[in-house]
């Protein structure tokens, strides 16, 4: 779902031009934004011009995560993310008048250790953006950029970024289609209506170089390639959210995501992805989601170990965190990190936890 921890920090980077909102909603994202453009269902996706920026929407992130392995069986995970987030409704511009700010996170999970970075930057002058043609989106030296013609820009995929700590160089390769999540892209998050447009890429191979602390891997893997725009994604009722992106060994995969409340029951939704890339949209009746055992983690006790139960798909799985503390100690902190799968369906996956 990733819906993500950037307009209450970003706010920050412009307050020269707004004062950043009262918080309502975990990280702010359940602000009224009756200045943007809504997300209304039945939109028609069109590609690849929907890979690039949308003006008039408050928020949108590129959101790459990859579940890694060398050749000894060392498993590890990698996440890219870029996101845009708009002061005010008005189009794109250059120059330090831009009202877009971009914000970067980048991490790195083994069994043993976990890093995380974050880059800022103003629209406007070329620090960070987006490219259709060829496409390419960056913030500072971090990249996701294409290798492939520009009709099909996701079929090679060129992803990369470094800290102090790591550094990672990464071919993402596809011929598979790409997924509306949702109602045809129209990804719901609630019962009053707040929604994203919502599109995935889960069938990204992954394959090069990931080095930790000094050391080079080489590794391979699945990746996942979230899209998502929105101007108000959530209520201000909601605290939080538990987002799961799941690679099964049968070839097919699952996405679920679980919205919490200040009081009532958490909304829950998500999607079946056959190994043909054909969806069957998943709801709470039909999921049965229960977190397990926690870890203290940064004062807080995180559930890094999940049951899920989908009886329709003959799915009954427990989630272990690669690594427990794989906390995004950030501006806006949150814990993101692979899992493992075990049960019915064996698999890996990646986990993202917010507001606890």
């Amino acid at each position: 779902m990733r819906i993500k921890v950037a307009v209450l920090l970003l706010a920050l980077l412009g307050g020269c031009d707004n004062p950043a909102p009262d918080q309502k909603g975990f990280a702010g994202l359940g602000n009224q934004a009756a200045a943007f453009k809504p997300v209304v269902p039945g939109r028609v996706f069109s590609f690849p011009a929907d890979h690039g920026p949308h003006d008039g929407f408050r928020i949108e992130w590129w959101y790459v995560t990859a579940n890694l392995k060398d050749d000894q069986g060392n498993e590890f995970g990698a996440q890219w993310t870029l996101f845009r987030s708009a002061l005010n409704a008005a189009s794109e511009q250059a120059g330090w008048g831009s009202p877009i700010i971009w914000l970067g996170h980048a991490a790195v999970t083994s069994a043993t250790v976990h890093y995380a970075a974050e880059r800022y930057a103003r629209g406007g002058v070329g620090q960070a953006g987006v490219n259709l043609t060829p496409f390419s989106a960056w913030i500072d030296d971090w990249h996701f950029s294409s290798q492939a013609s520009a009709d099909n820009p996701l079929a090679d995929m060129q992803l990369n970024a470094r800290d102090k700590a790591f550094n990672y160089q990464l071919r993402l390769t596809s011929a598979r289609p790409l997924v509306l999540q949702g109602d045809k892209g129209f990804s719901q998050k609630s019962e009053q209506g707040q929604a994203s447009y919502y599109y995935s890429q889960p069938f990204f191979q992954a394959s090069g170089s990931l080095e930790i602390d000094g050391k080079v891997y080489q590794v391979s893997g699945p990746a996942w390639l979230d899209r998502e725009w929105s101007s108000q994604p959530l209520t201000a009722n909601q605290t939080g959210w538990d987002w799961f992106s799941l690679h099964l060994d049968s070839g097919e995969q699952v996405m679920l995501y679980r919205m919490r409340h200040k009081d009532g029951e958490p909304y829950l939704t998500g999607t079946w992805i056959d190994a043909r890339g054909q969806t069957q949209s998943l709801h709470a009746a039909d999921i049965l989601l229960t977190a397990q055992d926690t870890a203290k983690v940064a004062g807080r006790a995180m559930p890094v170990r999940w049951s899920i139960k989908i009886p329709g798909k003959q799915l009954d799985i427990t989630l272990d965190a690669l690594n427990p503390k794989a906390w995004m100690d950030l501006r806006i902190p949150y814990w993101e990190g692979p899992v493992q799968l075990s049960g019915s369906h064996a698999g890996q996956g990646y986990l993202e936890m917010t507001g606890y």
